[in-house]
Protein backbone atom coordinates (compact mmCIF):
# COMPACT_ATOMS: atom_id res chain seq x y z
CA UNK A 1 0.00 0.00 0.00
CA UNK A 2 2.58 2.14 1.10
CA UNK A 3 4.16 2.46 -3.15
CA UNK A 4 0.70 2.71 -4.03
CA UNK A 5 0.08 5.93 -2.22
CA UNK A 6 3.43 7.32 -3.13
CA UNK A 7 2.26 7.52 -7.01
CA UNK A 8 1.59 11.41 -7.95
CA UNK A 9 -2.13 12.06 -9.27
CA UNK A 10 -2.58 12.66 -13.14
CA UNK A 11 -5.70 13.64 -13.38
CA UNK A 12 -8.18 15.79 -11.52
CA UNK A 13 -11.81 16.99 -11.87
CA UNK A 14 -12.94 19.94 -12.76
CA UNK A 15 -16.77 21.46 -11.95
CA UNK A 16 -18.30 21.72 -15.79
CA UNK A 17 -19.38 25.48 -15.47
CA UNK A 18 -14.90 26.42 -14.22
CA UNK A 19 -13.92 23.91 -17.51
CA UNK A 20 -15.80 26.21 -19.51
CA UNK A 21 -14.58 28.91 -18.63
CA UNK A 22 -10.64 27.67 -18.32
CA UNK A 23 -11.45 26.39 -21.74
CA UNK A 24 -11.39 22.81 -21.35
CA UNK A 25 -14.39 22.56 -22.59
CA UNK A 26 -16.57 24.01 -25.22
CA UNK A 27 -20.01 25.55 -23.74
CA UNK A 28 -22.17 28.56 -22.83
CA UNK A 29 -22.71 29.04 -18.84
CA UNK A 30 -25.32 31.45 -17.44
CA UNK A 31 -23.29 32.57 -14.49
CA UNK A 32 -19.26 31.96 -14.71
CA UNK A 33 -17.45 30.97 -11.66
CA UNK A 34 -15.27 33.26 -10.82
CA UNK A 35 -13.43 30.41 -9.09
CA UNK A 36 -11.78 27.69 -10.72
CA UNK A 37 -13.26 24.46 -8.39
CA UNK A 38 -11.33 21.17 -8.89
CA UNK A 39 -11.91 17.96 -6.94
CA UNK A 40 -9.29 15.60 -6.33
CA UNK A 41 -9.50 12.31 -8.76
CA UNK A 42 -9.96 9.21 -7.20
CA UNK A 43 -11.14 5.56 -8.65
CA UNK A 44 -13.49 4.60 -6.21
CA UNK A 45 -15.77 7.00 -3.67
CA UNK A 46 -15.59 8.55 -0.81
CA UNK A 47 -14.25 6.41 2.31
CA UNK A 48 -16.77 8.61 4.40
CA UNK A 49 -20.53 8.15 4.32
CA UNK A 50 -22.60 11.66 4.41
CA UNK A 51 -26.27 11.07 3.62
CA UNK A 52 -26.58 13.90 1.62
CA UNK A 53 -23.24 13.64 -0.64
CA UNK A 54 -23.19 11.84 -4.08
CA UNK A 55 -19.46 10.69 -3.43
CA UNK A 56 -20.66 8.78 -0.43
CA UNK A 57 -20.03 5.34 0.06
CA UNK A 58 -23.26 4.15 -0.15
CA UNK A 59 -24.24 6.17 -2.62
CA UNK A 60 -25.28 4.87 -6.20
CA UNK A 61 -25.28 8.45 -7.56
CA UNK A 62 -23.24 9.45 -10.35
CA UNK A 63 -18.96 9.01 -9.87
CA UNK A 64 -18.84 12.83 -11.46
CA UNK A 65 -20.78 14.81 -9.27
CA UNK A 66 -20.71 16.86 -6.41
CA UNK A 67 -24.20 18.17 -5.02
CA UNK A 68 -25.89 18.90 -8.44
CA UNK A 69 -22.70 19.77 -10.11
CA UNK A 70 -20.87 17.16 -12.37
CA UNK A 71 -17.09 17.01 -12.76
CA UNK A 72 -15.65 15.76 -15.90
CA UNK A 73 -11.78 14.83 -15.28
CA UNK A 74 -8.92 16.40 -17.12
CA UNK A 75 -5.34 15.69 -17.14
CA UNK A 76 -3.39 17.88 -14.08
CA UNK A 77 -0.89 19.37 -16.60
CA UNK A 78 -3.30 20.60 -19.06
CA UNK A 79 -5.85 22.36 -15.88
CA UNK A 80 -2.39 24.17 -14.45
CA UNK A 81 -1.82 25.48 -17.68
CA UNK A 82 -5.53 26.67 -18.28
CA UNK A 83 -5.50 28.03 -14.38
CA UNK A 84 -2.32 29.87 -15.27
CA UNK A 85 -4.13 31.49 -18.33
CA UNK A 86 -7.03 32.06 -16.87
CA UNK A 87 -5.31 33.67 -13.38
CA UNK A 88 -3.12 35.54 -15.73
CA UNK A 89 -6.17 37.41 -17.95
CA UNK A 90 -8.27 38.11 -14.91
CA UNK A 91 -11.32 35.38 -15.57
CA UNK A 92 -10.48 33.77 -11.97
CA UNK A 93 -9.79 35.14 -8.95
CA UNK A 94 -8.91 31.85 -7.13
CA UNK A 95 -8.96 28.08 -7.17
CA UNK A 96 -10.44 25.92 -4.48
CA UNK A 97 -9.38 22.35 -4.32
CA UNK A 98 -12.11 20.24 -2.66
CA UNK A 99 -11.25 16.62 -1.84
CA UNK A 100 -12.60 13.36 -0.85
CA UNK A 101 -11.33 11.14 1.97
CA UNK A 102 -9.56 8.32 0.73
CA UNK A 103 -6.23 6.68 1.73
CA UNK A 104 -3.13 8.87 0.50
CA UNK A 105 -5.34 12.32 0.22
CA UNK A 106 -3.20 14.64 2.17
CA UNK A 107 -0.36 13.61 -0.04
CA UNK A 108 -2.41 14.06 -3.42
CA UNK A 109 -3.37 18.11 -2.19
CA UNK A 110 -0.27 19.13 -0.89
CA UNK A 111 1.00 17.80 -4.45
CA UNK A 112 -1.99 19.25 -6.61
CA UNK A 113 -1.34 23.05 -4.52
CA UNK A 114 2.27 22.62 -4.80
CA UNK A 115 2.20 22.52 -8.51
CA UNK A 116 -0.34 25.28 -8.92
CA UNK A 117 2.06 27.36 -6.86
CA UNK A 118 5.14 26.60 -9.06
CA UNK A 119 2.95 28.01 -12.26
CA UNK A 120 0.67 30.69 -10.75
CA UNK A 121 0.23 32.99 -7.81
CA UNK A 122 -3.29 32.88 -7.94
CA UNK A 123 -4.86 32.28 -4.32
CA UNK A 124 -5.75 28.62 -3.40
CA UNK A 125 -8.22 27.34 -1.04
CA UNK A 126 -8.56 23.45 0.05
CA UNK A 127 -11.50 21.88 1.61
CA UNK A 128 -11.15 18.81 3.04
CA UNK A 129 -11.38 16.47 6.17
CA UNK A 130 -10.06 17.32 9.61
CA UNK A 131 -6.78 17.00 8.84
CA UNK A 132 -3.65 16.69 11.62
CA UNK A 133 -1.75 19.88 12.67
CA UNK A 134 1.41 19.04 10.97
CA UNK A 135 -0.30 18.39 7.14
CA UNK A 136 -2.29 21.86 7.76
CA UNK A 137 1.23 23.59 7.95
CA UNK A 138 2.69 21.38 4.74
CA UNK A 139 -0.81 22.45 2.90
CA UNK A 140 0.38 26.18 3.75
CA UNK A 141 3.95 25.56 2.61
CA UNK A 142 2.55 24.44 -0.53
CA UNK A 143 1.10 27.76 -0.90
CA UNK A 144 -2.71 26.79 0.44
CA UNK A 145 -3.88 30.41 1.17
CA UNK A 146 -7.40 29.44 2.87
CA UNK A 147 -8.81 25.88 4.24
CA UNK A 148 -11.97 24.71 4.86
CA UNK A 149 -13.90 22.22 7.19
CA UNK A 150 -16.77 20.99 6.88
CA UNK A 151 -19.32 20.77 9.63
CA UNK A 152 -22.10 20.87 7.17
CA UNK A 153 -24.80 20.00 10.07
CA UNK A 154 -25.64 23.13 12.73
CA UNK A 155 -25.58 20.69 16.22
CA UNK A 156 -24.68 17.85 17.07
CA UNK A 157 -27.83 15.85 16.77
CA UNK A 158 -27.76 16.53 13.25
CA UNK A 159 -23.90 15.68 12.50
CA UNK A 160 -24.15 12.20 14.09
CA UNK A 161 -27.10 11.55 11.92
CA UNK A 162 -26.25 12.69 8.21
CA UNK A 163 -21.97 12.30 8.91
CA UNK A 164 -21.35 11.00 12.03
CA UNK A 165 -22.03 7.91 13.99
CA UNK A 166 -25.39 7.24 13.15
CA UNK A 167 -24.38 7.66 9.28
CA UNK A 168 -21.91 4.99 9.68
CA UNK A 169 -19.15 7.61 9.14
CA UNK A 170 -15.68 8.16 10.53
CA UNK A 171 -16.52 12.22 11.56
CA UNK A 172 -17.18 13.07 14.94
CA UNK A 173 -18.38 16.54 16.06
CA UNK A 174 -15.93 17.37 18.89
CA UNK A 175 -12.89 16.55 16.12
CA UNK A 176 -14.60 18.56 13.10
CA UNK A 177 -14.59 21.73 16.32
CA UNK A 178 -10.91 21.01 17.52
CA UNK A 179 -9.84 20.69 13.59
CA UNK A 180 -10.88 24.01 12.70
CA UNK A 181 -9.47 25.32 15.96
CA UNK A 182 -6.34 24.44 15.03
CA UNK A 183 -6.32 25.40 11.32
CA UNK A 184 -7.65 28.94 12.88
CA UNK A 185 -3.95 28.77 14.71
CA UNK A 186 -2.05 27.84 11.54
CA UNK A 187 -3.97 30.36 9.06
CA UNK A 188 -5.33 32.91 11.64
CA UNK A 189 -8.72 34.50 12.13
CA UNK A 190 -10.41 35.14 9.22
CA UNK A 191 -8.54 32.34 6.51
CA UNK A 192 -10.46 29.19 8.01
CA UNK A 193 -13.80 28.36 6.36
CA UNK A 194 -16.78 25.94 7.37
CA UNK A 195 -19.91 24.67 5.09
CA UNK A 196 -23.49 25.12 6.78
CA UNK A 197 -26.03 23.41 5.30
CA UNK A 198 -29.66 25.05 6.28
CA UNK A 199 -32.21 22.57 5.52
CA UNK A 200 -30.65 19.19 7.19
CA UNK A 201 -33.63 19.37 10.17
CA UNK A 202 -32.31 21.75 12.56
CA UNK A 203 -34.07 25.43 13.70
CA UNK A 204 -33.13 28.80 12.51
CA UNK A 205 -31.91 29.71 16.12
CA UNK A 206 -29.46 26.42 16.11
CA UNK A 207 -28.33 27.62 12.78
CA UNK A 208 -27.43 31.25 13.76
CA UNK A 209 -26.29 30.01 16.96
CA UNK A 210 -23.79 28.26 15.36
CA UNK A 211 -22.80 30.92 12.36
CA UNK A 212 -22.04 33.19 15.62
CA UNK A 213 -20.00 30.84 16.94
CA UNK A 214 -17.61 30.09 14.42
CA UNK A 215 -17.47 34.00 13.88
CA UNK A 216 -16.28 34.26 17.42
CA UNK A 217 -13.61 31.78 16.68
CA UNK A 218 -12.18 33.21 13.47
CA UNK A 219 -13.97 30.97 11.02
CA UNK A 220 -16.42 31.83 8.33
CA UNK A 221 -19.36 30.04 7.97
CA UNK A 222 -20.43 29.60 4.46
CA UNK A 223 -24.17 29.17 3.81
CA UNK A 224 -25.43 26.26 1.67
CA UNK A 225 -29.00 25.19 1.32
CA UNK A 226 -29.76 21.61 1.04
CA UNK A 227 -30.29 19.55 -2.40
CA UNK A 228 -31.47 16.46 -2.45
CA UNK A 229 -29.71 14.17 -5.06
CA UNK A 230 -30.84 11.09 -7.00
CA UNK A 231 -28.56 8.00 -5.23
CA UNK A 232 -27.94 9.30 -2.02
CA UNK A 233 -29.72 8.77 1.27
CA UNK A 234 -31.21 11.77 1.73
CA UNK A 235 -33.04 12.04 -1.77
CA UNK A 236 -35.81 12.52 -0.82
CA UNK A 237 -35.63 14.98 1.70
CA UNK A 238 -37.35 18.28 0.64
CA UNK A 239 -35.60 21.51 0.43
CA UNK A 240 -35.45 24.04 2.60
CA UNK A 241 -38.27 26.95 2.83
CA UNK A 242 -36.96 30.12 1.14
CA UNK A 243 -38.49 32.21 3.73
CA UNK A 244 -36.56 29.96 5.96
CA UNK A 245 -32.99 30.47 3.81
CA UNK A 246 -33.86 34.19 2.92
CA UNK A 247 -33.53 35.13 7.15
CA UNK A 248 -30.80 32.31 7.74
CA UNK A 249 -28.67 34.27 4.72
CA UNK A 250 -29.52 37.77 7.27
CA UNK A 251 -28.35 36.80 9.82
CA UNK A 252 -25.48 35.47 8.23
CA UNK A 253 -24.89 39.13 6.74
CA UNK A 254 -25.14 40.77 9.72
CA UNK A 255 -23.16 38.46 12.08
CA UNK A 256 -20.02 37.95 9.70
CA UNK A 257 -20.01 41.72 8.89
CA UNK A 258 -20.49 42.40 13.14
CA UNK A 259 -23.66 44.36 12.46
CA UNK A 260 -25.76 42.33 14.73
CA UNK A 261 -25.32 38.78 17.18
CA UNK A 262 -27.07 36.39 17.86
CA UNK A 263 -27.94 37.43 21.25
CA UNK A 264 -29.79 40.47 19.87
CA UNK A 265 -31.83 38.81 17.82
CA UNK A 266 -35.56 37.24 18.73
CA UNK A 267 -36.86 33.65 18.31
CA UNK A 268 -39.89 32.19 18.84
CA UNK A 269 -40.33 28.64 18.79
CA UNK A 270 -36.85 28.30 16.98
CA UNK A 271 -37.72 30.90 14.29
CA UNK A 272 -36.13 34.26 13.93
CA UNK A 273 -38.38 37.03 14.38
CA UNK A 274 -35.99 39.76 15.32
CA UNK A 275 -32.74 40.62 13.61
CA UNK A 276 -31.71 42.98 16.29
CA UNK A 277 -31.79 46.32 14.33
CA UNK A 278 -34.16 48.77 13.35
CA UNK A 279 -36.42 48.04 10.76
CA UNK A 280 -35.20 50.70 8.57
CA UNK A 281 -31.54 49.84 8.48
CA UNK A 282 -32.62 46.06 7.49
CA UNK A 283 -34.49 47.07 4.86
CA UNK A 284 -31.41 49.22 3.45
CA UNK A 285 -29.27 46.01 3.86
CA UNK A 286 -31.92 43.78 2.28
CA UNK A 287 -32.27 45.82 -0.38
CA UNK A 288 -28.43 46.00 -1.49
CA UNK A 289 -29.28 42.05 -1.87
CA UNK A 290 -25.57 41.67 -0.68
CA UNK A 291 -27.00 39.09 2.13
CA UNK A 292 -28.28 36.37 -0.85
CA UNK A 293 -24.73 36.43 -2.62
CA UNK A 294 -23.14 33.56 -2.34
CA UNK A 295 -21.43 33.11 0.89
CA UNK A 296 -17.85 31.59 0.69
CA UNK A 297 -13.86 32.56 0.40
CA UNK A 298 -13.13 35.52 -1.84
CA UNK A 299 -13.86 35.55 -5.69
CA UNK A 300 -16.96 32.29 -4.65
CA UNK A 301 -19.46 32.85 -6.78
CA UNK A 302 -20.79 29.21 -6.82
CA UNK A 303 -23.26 29.16 -9.80
CA UNK A 304 -25.68 27.08 -9.34
CA UNK A 305 -24.41 24.62 -6.76
CA UNK A 306 -27.65 24.50 -5.13
CA UNK A 307 -30.45 25.30 -7.49
CA UNK A 308 -31.56 25.09 -11.02
CA UNK A 309 -31.07 28.53 -12.97
CA UNK A 310 -34.83 28.23 -13.24
CA UNK A 311 -35.12 29.04 -9.81
CA UNK A 312 -36.10 29.22 -7.02
CA UNK A 313 -32.73 30.94 -6.63
CA UNK A 314 -30.62 30.26 -2.98
CA UNK A 315 -27.37 31.61 -3.78
CA UNK A 316 -26.90 34.49 -6.18
CA UNK A 317 -23.78 33.81 -8.24
CA UNK A 318 -24.29 37.49 -9.38
CA UNK A 319 -26.36 40.36 -8.06
CA UNK A 320 -29.80 40.38 -7.70
CA UNK A 321 -31.46 42.27 -10.37
CA UNK A 322 -34.92 44.81 -8.87
CA UNK A 323 -37.07 42.08 -9.46
CA UNK A 324 -35.73 39.54 -7.47
CA UNK A 325 -35.22 42.06 -4.73
CA UNK A 326 -38.65 42.87 -4.56
CA UNK A 327 -39.47 38.65 -4.37
CA UNK A 328 -36.55 38.55 -1.66
CA UNK A 329 -38.44 41.63 0.02
CA UNK A 330 -41.44 39.73 0.37
CA UNK A 331 -40.12 36.35 1.28
CA UNK A 332 -38.86 38.30 4.26
CA UNK A 333 -41.70 39.90 5.10
CA UNK A 334 -40.59 43.42 4.64
CA UNK A 335 -43.71 44.54 2.28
Amino acid sequence: MKGLLSIKPDRVRVSLGSAVVLGLIEGVVDAKPTTAYLLMYNVGRCSANCSFCPQARASTARADMLSRVTWPDFSINDVIEKIRRAFNSGLIGRVCIQALNYPGVQEDIVYLSARIRSSSSVPISVSCQPLKRDEMVRLAEAGVERVSIALDAATEDIFSRVKGELANGPYRWSSHWSALKEAVEVFGRGMVTTHLIAGLGESEEDFILTMQKCHDMGVFPAVFAFTPIPGTIMAKHPRPQIDHYRRIQVAHYLITRGISRYENMVFRDGRLVDFGLPKDQLTKIVMSGKPFLTSGCPGCNRPYYNESPKGPIYNYPRQPTPEEIADIMRQIGLT
